[in-house]
């Protein structure tokens, strides 16, 4: 049997898969709020929309998704307005005789 040697070169799948990487587009907050924003208006479907923006659908839904949390903080640059805690009813009661 014939062993790898280990200055061998990577092959092309692992190469191809070390340019995407590289090459990987990152998108700003500014710019995945607008995505999510032109998604949830409706004139395209989703897919189309996706497609128009090079991104799967997937990574859009994922976008919507933190979009709409804000406990987490949502989008990065996404101002949320927090709302006060709800108190509970069983600080408000009498304690019982």
């Amino acid at each position: 049997m014939r062993q790898k040697s280990v200055n061998q070169k990577p092959s092309s799948e692992r190469l191809v898969k070390d340019i995407r990487r590289a090459t990987r587009k990152q998108y700003s907050a500014e710019e995945k709020i607008r995505i999510v924003l032109d998604g949830l208006r409706g004139e395209h479907s989703i897919a189309e929309l996706c497609r128009r923006e090079g991104i799967v659908e997937s990574l859009y839904y994922n976008w919507s998704k933190e979009f709409w949390k804000p406990a987490s903080g949502g989008l990065p640059g996404i101002q949320h307005e927090r709302r006060p805690a709800a108190r509970s009813r069983t600080c408000d009661r009498k304690p019982r005789r």
